[in-house]
């Protein structure tokens, strides 16, 4: 291939990631979320050679909330690893996008010519966190949950009163909204969600940093049992996120010119693409609808578009798999077959849920999967609560010259595509027709309430709950028999003061 003698163009060599599976009896041992951001910055440096992390100009960490007490970890971690980067920083919060901007940032950082060497890190030790917090706990104490008392925290808010706090409270609504636009039953998009949720678990069987290397079938993953609950409807437990673990990743990148002078052979290097980002409102109730996210379309077909790539050009894929609807969306914007896996580490489920940090698994992941197979690979994040989305492209093929530095962002293109958001009514009581809804569990497999997103005649949008006492509505929005989306009911004031939803009896 030709290059010219002197280009700044951004490769990575050296990538790390680290499991600490600490036993129960010695969670006073397990590495904190620091020790596994070192880790893994050392196993990248060891991939790399050796000898980078001391040239580091930058390190771009992404936040964790494993231990909070530990702040902002970038500056400590430098002095761990024996560098002293002129540009040291966290990302603003543990968002999934988070590691893919840090990199496009790194990436342009070098493209510019302002630094020559850039490392990019995580790490979340959840699991060892909730172990030492339950030593310490009352006996009979509840178990902290560390990723919705994050969310609790940016509220409170109208949603929060009916229990649409966490992510794995809200992905559900956008499941259900999508699966009636698809023209879906429900057991067609459990089907769905099943067939991917599976070759998920194949690829993380096979990748030896994944948290959870057992194959699992499709009817396992779609048939509720004491071992696979449901969580909020329609998804069980081995289709959710899971953020119990102790995960660390990191890649190094530098230029070109820098990784052959310093003796990397060209078969290790990966050339990193140009990316695209754009976001939805932040306001859940201000989306114009649950079906589609425009700032995802634009994110992937701009990603594509400025690689100058079509999807039948990539070889490899990570659709961002925290619960089945993202990777659902991701696959129909850019045609990807269900048949082919959606991801090179293994998902959110299955190589491991930590919190910020999954996509810096998957960058390590496709660096290793390009170096042995392929020429392109698409990296997708989604961040938030389907809120923030980044694409970047990873290949074994140089971009053209002077790609770098490249604006990533495409906030106005997304907007010009977005539809207008209709209005809310927090107080609307009358009649009115389901836009959206989900139900609620408790670890015992038993229905807490129902939440359901409502649309009044006059298009005003609102929220209602389904009491666990009202068993036959709870069976009527679970059961299947009906398409609950686009069906009438009437939204009354509840005995405890919120908004109840009642159906009209037939």
């Amino acid at each position: 291939m030709h290059i010219q003698k002197y280009n700044p163009i951004p490769v990575i060599i050296g990538v790390g990631q680290v499991n600490d599976r600490e036993e129960q009896s010695k969670a006073s041992e397990g590495l904190d979320s620091l020790g596994l951001m070192e880790a893994a910055l050392r196993a990248a440096d060891a991939d790399a050679g050796g000898g980078w992390l001391h040239r580091l100009d930058s390190l771009g960490v992404v936040d964790q909330i494993s231990y909070p007490e530990l702040g902002d970890v970038s500056a400590p971690l430098s002095v761990r690893v024996g560098a002293a980067p002129r540009i040291c920083y966290k990302s603003g919060y543990a968002s999934g996008d988070s590691p893919l901007l840090l990199l496009n940032e790194a990436a342009n950082h070098i493209g510019a010519g302002e630094i020559k060497v850039a490392a990019i890190v995580g790490g979340e030790a959840l699991r060892t966190a909730a172990r030492r917090a339950a030593c310490v706990a009352p006996n009979g104490a509840p178990a902290n949950n560390a990723v919705r008392a994050v969310a609790l925290r940016r509220g409170p808010s109208y949603r929060h009163r009916y229990g649409l706090i966490a992510p794995v409270d809200v992905y559900p609504l956008y499941e259900n909204a999508g699966r009636a636009a698809y023209g879906q039953t429900l057991a067609q998009g459990q089907a769905e969600s099943a067939a991917i949720w599976s070759r998920l678990s194949e690829v993380a069987e096979g990748n030896s940093g994944a948290w959870l290397r057992r194959r699992v079938s499709a009817d396992e993953i779609k048939t509720v049992s004491a071992a696979n609950r449901p969580i909020a409807f329609p998804y069980c437990k081995l289709m959710v996120a899971n953020s119990s673990v102790n995960q660390g990743a990191g890649f190094i990148v530098t230029s070109l010119t820098e990784a052959r002078a310093r003796g990397i052979s060209d078969d290790r290097v990966i050339f990193v693409g140009r990316g695209a980002a754009a976001h939805e409102p932040v306001d859940l109730m201000a989306r114009a609808n649950y079906v589609e996210s425009p700032s995802m379309s634009v994110s992937l077909r701009k990603a594509l578009e400025l690689n100058g790539l079509v999807t039948a050009d990539l070889d490899h894929v990570e659709l961002y798999s925290c619960f089945p609807c993202v990777p659902k969306m991701a696959r129909r914007v850019i045609d990807w077959p269900v048949e082919r896996a959606a991801s090179v580490f293994g998902g959110l489920t299955f190589g491991g849920g930590p919190v910020g940090n999954y996509m810096s698994h998957a960058v390590v992941s496709m660096a290793l999967a390009l170096r042995q197979t392929g020429r392109h690979g698409l990296l997708f994040a989604n961040g938030g609560l389907a809120t923030h989305n980044h694409s970047i492209v990873l290949s074994r093929v140089p971009p053209a010259a002077d790609v770098f530095p490249q604006s990533f962002d495409f906030q106005a293109a997304a907007d010009a595509v977005r539809g207008p958001a209709p209005p809310v009514q927090e107080d609307y009581l009358g009649p009115a027709s389901v836009e959206t809804y989900t139900v609620l569990y408790d670890r015992e497999g038993s229905a807490q309430y129902g939440a359901i997103i409502g649309r009044a005649p006059t298009g005003a949008r609102f929220i209602a709950k389904v009491p666990a006492a009202d068993r036959a509505t709870i069976l009527w929005l679970t059961s299947g028999e009906q398409e609950p989306v686009g069906m009438p009911g009437t939204a009354v004031k509840g005995a405890d003061g919120d908004t109840w939803w009642v159906r009209p009896v037939r």
